[in-house]
Parts: C-alpha cells; structure tokens; sequence
C-alpha cells in the first residue's frame, strides 16, 4: 500500500501534462471544428471541397503520424519550415486532428434540425447567423452530446501518444517507474488515473445530456 502511495506524487505530475494537452485540445479543437462544419455545409463549393479533403486526410491517416510529420518533418516543408518544441507540436497535431472529428459531429447535428425552422426564422426576419445562434445550434448543441462524449473519452487515452515525443505524461511517467522497479503495478495505478478522468467526463456528459433533455418536455 505504501508504495502504491508512492506512486501517486509522479503519476499527478504525469497527470498534469496529460490534462494540460487535453483541456488546450478542447478549447482549440472545438471552435475550429464549428467553423470547419459551417464552411463544409456553405454553398461555396471549393472551400466545401477543401474542407471536405481536410476532414479526410486527418480522419484517414493515423494521430500519431500525424504528431511526428509535425515534429520531424514539419520544419524541412518549403515555405512553413517551422520547429515546434515537443509539447506545441503536440498541441498542434491533437487540435487539428480533433478538429476535423468534431467538424463532422457539428455537421451532422446542424443537417438533423428541419430545414422548415430555417424558413420560419426568415420568414420573421432573422439573418442567418441570427439563425445558427438563436434556433440552429442550441438544437445541435443537445443532439451532439453523445458523439461528443465518446470523442472527448477517445481524446484522455489519446492523449497517452504523446509518449513518442518524450512528453512526461501518466503512460510514459508510469512506464519509467515500471523500468527502474521491475513491477507492473505503476500500470495499475496509472490506469486508475485515466478511468478516474473517463468517470469524470462519463458523469459530466451525463448531467448535460440531462439538462437538455428538459427542454424536450
């Protein structure tokens, strides 16, 4: 028990980092992929395109080559050649990654609200921003709780990849003390960390989903 104990000081200092790239992670990825599902849906058919062939490319190739492209390959691309430390190049690969996940989420959740709510606000002479903000996305905010929450899951144990870039989270903190102490139970521990943070997210989900549903009645 007491080594167990032990464990807990290195593994929160793993589960800072891992909680620092998750929370930076939503705040970025969440409002670009907003704005990736309305350019998707805009009736400007070459920036659907493109955003359509940028969903693809980051939902068809792996997180984690897409981290070491950022990381290693990144800086010898003519014209952007840019070297980002360790942790922004991981920032950078989640956001982007995630972005394109969340753009087709909010995508579906604004084509699911009936095309006549569009035609009764303008009918009352609301612009279409006023629109999206007033009767389109508080509608598209309850339908996408579910599919959100399990890519917010997806995205803690995603977060557990950023080991390859030496980053000091609860996987790679955990596999260190499992090296140097010849026992598994860091592991153990180390997956009661991220199940306490799935819980955490599972029960946050769930109230919203609840509070939304209110207003079905």
């Amino acid at each position: 028990m007491d080594y167990v104990i032990s464990l807990l000081g290195p593994l929160a200092q793993g589960a800072k980092v891992t909680l620092t790239l998750f929370f930076i992670t939503l705040a970025l990825a969440v409002p670009l992929g907003l704005v990736l599902a309305l350019l998707r849906i805009s009736k400007w058919t070459l920036v659907s395109r493109l955003v359509n062939g940028y969903i693809w490319l980051m939902r068809g190739t792996p997180l984690m080559l897409q981290m070491l492209f950022i990381y290693f390959a990144l800086p010898f691309v003519p014209v952007v050649g840019v070297r980002l430390p360790d942790f922004p190049a991981a920032v950078v690969a989640f956001a982007l990654n995630y972005a394109a996940y969340f753009a087709e989420i909010f995508r579906a959740g604004i084509q699911s609200v009936d095309r006549g709510q569009y035609e009764g606000s303008k009918v009352l002479g609301m612009t279409y921003l006023q629109t999206l903000r007033r009767i389109v996305l508080p509608q598209m905010v309850q339908r996408v709780l579910p599919p959100m929450s399990n890519e917010t899951i997806t995205l803690v144990k995603d977060t557990s990849l950023i080991y390859v870039l030496a980053l000091n989270d609860i996987l790679r903190t955990a596999r260190g003390i499992v090296q140097r102490d010849f026992t598994t139970t860091p592991f153990l521990v180390a997956a009661a960390f991220y199940l306490l943070m799935t819980l955490v997210l599972t029960w946050f989900f769930q109230h919203m989903e609840k509070r939304y549903a209110k207003y079905d009645q």
